[in-house]
């Protein structure tokens, strides 16, 4: 029967419902990205250029913040920023700054019908943010575009693990799901005690895409390891709203037989990075927005560098070069996919969650992941860095805990951060997850 259905959903009901019903374009924004697949990498930079001239313009005659602060720097005009290596010298935004001139970086002409969003604040600190009709369908067609590398397509039977708000779910909520061919499980309410209620979930879905909070797939497939649980086999895995590492990655595949992918967005501008079939890197969708890669952090000039943003197409409110507190580490070369998108290496976590060391060495939390490798006997742990020379290295014990585990994380963590740092290990009975169901393994709360 899904067989059946899916093709019927993509070309008849969601058509129907999209464009008839809602009157969105995202079918027609989704057929002209698939179309740019077809141009090569210069084609491609072309493009860009020509939509971030197009907005450059627009910030100029309708967003007194962009005028105000251009002219301070000497431009005279937007023609006055010639290239990209211009572009990157134009201040950069964060959440500080946006939060002080809010209503001086809504355009003009666009504040009528803008509509707002608020991130979850991963450092407590929630930021509003106004986007347009068209730049919020342009995102949907771009996510489905990304899912679709991995084979995803809409109208598959597709398992989403993820923020639903705890509590029964309505019944308008409930159909609606069901006509798009999709069932959600909250990961807020996930336990080992109800873990079993989870793998009986999927065998009674048997879905072919599971969408998922990294942290609860991850917990959800330990579980299934430790307790020799089969369940139905989905033909992907899609991890998202954090860093799928390649261990998590290789549990993940064990436990549930098929292949896992990494996709990288923010609440800001949705999906902005996503692994196709190769999974050698993640694809940037540079013909919706532009990605830079900033300064790096510590002393690897190859290593991760801090993610910054350009919507091209939010006309509402533009967030230009705006600074999201992500890190990445560039791609080299091309995708035997033949995608001409360029592509991140890895993305590499919060700034705020990479650790550093008194003589100035960057630790990402990969580096923290692989350091737990080996060490069996640990359900959850987490580093909080609270003093430049000391880690806080919270442990969940499991059933098979000894105090030679801790010996063997100290000594692979002192590999990486070497003798001037205090370990400091401590136990609990859990650590939380966020507000918006994320797992955090490092924390950084240095100033």
């Amino acid at each position: 029967m899904s067989s059946l259905y899916a093709p019927l959903f993509r070309r008849v009901l969601f058509p129907l419902y999209e464009s008839g019903l809602r009157g969105r374009k995202t079918l027609r924004y989704l057929a002209e990205y698939e179309r740019n697949l077809a141009l090569d990498e210069e084609a491609l930079r072309a493009l860009q250029w020509r939509k971030l001239q197009r907005l450059l313009r627009h910030c100029w005659e309708q967003v007194p913040y962009y005028r105000r602060t251009w002219a301070e720097q000497g431009i005279a005009s937007p023609e006055d920023i010639r290239d990209l290596s211009d572009y990157a010298r134009l201040p950069a935004l964060d959440k500080p700054t946006i939060r002080a001139n809010f209503q001086d970086l809504v355009a003009a002409n666009q504040r009528e019908g803008l509509l707002y969003k608020t991130t979850g604040g991963s450092t407590g600190e929630p930021l509003k943010f106004g986007y347009t009709r068209e730049s919020y369908e342009r995102r949907l067609a771009i996510m489905w575009r990304g899912y679709s590398w991995s084979g995803a397509r809409l109208g598959q039977r597709t398992l989403y693990l993820w923020g639903v708000p705890v509590g029964a779910q309505k019944r308008k909520d409930r159909l609606y799901h069901a006509a798009f061919n999709r069932h959600m499980l909250s990961a807020f309410e996930m336990s080992e005690a109800r873990m079993a209620e989870y793998a009986d979930a999927f065998d009674r879905f048997r879905p072919e895409t599971v969408v998922s909070y990294v942290a609860p797939i991850v917990k959800m497939a330990e579980w299934l390891i430790a307790n020799g649980r089969k369940v139905h086999r989905p033909q992907r895995i899609l991890g998202a709203a954090e860093t799928l590492h390649e261990s998590q990655r290789a549990l993940i595949e064990k436990a549930f037989g098929c292949p896992a992918y990494n996709t990288y967005g923010c609440r800001e501008f949705m999906l902005i990075a996503a692994e196709c079939e190769h999974r050698k890197g993640l694809h940037l969708n540079m013909d919706h927005l532009h990605v830079e890669l900033g300064a790096g952090v510590g002393n690897d000039a190859a290593g991760p560098r801090e993610i910054i943003v350009t919507d091209l197409h939010n006309l509402g409110m533009p967030l230009l070069r705006y600074v999201n507190g992500d890190l990445a580490t560039p791609g080299q070369g091309r995708c035997s996919c033949g995608r001409a998108l360029p592509l991140l290496a890895s993305v590499d976590g919060r700034k705020l969650d990479a650790l550093r060391t008194p003589d100035g060495r960057y630790v990402p939390g990969e580096f923290i992941v692989y350091a737990f490798l080996g060490a069996s006997g640990i359900r959850r742990y987490q580093v909080v860095q609270k003093r430049l020379d000391a880690f806080e290295i919270t442990l969940v014990r499991d059933h098979d805990f000894t105090p030679a585990v801790v010996d063997h994380v100290g000594a692979e963590l002192r590999k990486v951060v070497g003798q001037d740092v205090a370990l400091d290990f401590r136990f609990a009975d859990e650590i939380p997850l966020t507000a918006t169901g994320k797992q955090r393994v490092t924390v950084s709360e240095l100033t």
